[in-house]
């Protein structure tokens, strides 16, 4: 089935448990490219948390809805604020979804936003920091095995 929402796939030397664990590191890689803040809980099954970034241009509340170890993480956007578009709950309703599997001696990451399409306003601002994000913060936390000093456990 054709889909036209954003997805980036990553290839990583590391172990599914170890992508799991950095993805579920949210603070460890979600941030740093702005001045990002986080509450809540990033680990388990229906915990939510916010994510604000750029003094207030974005908001988010994301609510864990499919946790499956070392495999699969859903997030469910539940409220959002994204103050530079006309439609600011455009991520309202949308979902983030990392799927998670073996690729020979390889982990593969297929990162999909759904809802996040070519025809919604927020895509040509959204789609190049998800792959900025996950290219460099993602791929780094998982490489080199780090966590971010304020992270949940």
């Amino acid at each position: 089935m054709e889909t036209s929402d954003f997805t980036l796939t990553l290839l990583v030397d590391q172990s599914p448990k170890e992508v799991f664990n950095a993805i579920k590191n949210v603070r460890g890689w979600w941030s740093g490219l702005y001045s990002e803040e986080f509450e809540g809980r990033t680990d388990k099954l229906n915990e939510e948390f916010t994510f604000r970034a750029g003094e207030g241009a974005h908001y988010s509340k994301q609510k864990l809805i499919e946790v499956i170890p070392d495999k699969k993480l859903v997030w469910l956007v539940t409220d959002s604020n994204l103050t530079f578009l006309e439609n600011k709950t455009e991520w309202t309703g949308t979902k983030i979804i990392f799927e998670i599997s073996k690729k020979g001696n390889n982990t593969q990451i297929r990162f999909t936003h759904e809802g996040l399409v070519p025809e919604v306003e927020c895509y040509d601002s959204c789609a190049p920091a998800w792959t900025q994000y996950l290219k460099e913060k993602l791929r780094n936390v998982i490489s080199k095995g780090k966590e971010a000093p304020f992270a949940l456990q």
